[in-house]
């Protein structure tokens, strides 16, 4: 079983900053990466950023050269810092870990971003 517990997240304004952080408990050994995705309503969910267990990275064009994606493997902790927000990050963020031979995906409950103008 594998437990993803979000906080961070709220209301900020147009060109503010927040931080999500994800902390992981459970059967981490397979572990291939953790991440973000956002969900709009109505829409499916959709990956802002991963960072692999060797390091690698990847980002949604929409969010490059605005937040940064960290993992602490001690702490089973990853983490988003999001800067110059724009009204259209608005959404639910999801944290999300992939593990095992099928890269198996396991989600948080969700924490809502909301950016005002």
């Amino acid at each position: 079983q594998v437990q993803l517990v979000e906080s961070g997240g709220g209301l900020v304004q147009a060109g503010g900053s927040l931080r999500l952080s994800c902390l992981a408990s459970g059967s981490l050994f397979r572990l291939k990466s953790m991440g973000w995705y956002r969900q709009y309503p109505g829409k499916q969910r959709e990956s802002v950023a991963e960072i692999t267990v060797g390091g690698d990275t990847k980002y949604l064009e929409a969010v490059k050269g605005r937040f940064t994606i960290s993992r602490d493997s001690a702490k089973n902790t990853v983490t988003l810092q999001m800067s110059s927000l724009k009204p259209e990050d608005t959404a639910v963020y999801y944290c999300n870990m992939k593990a095992g031979v099928a890269w198996t995906s396991y989600w948080g409950q969700g924490t809502q971003v909301t950016v005002s103008s």
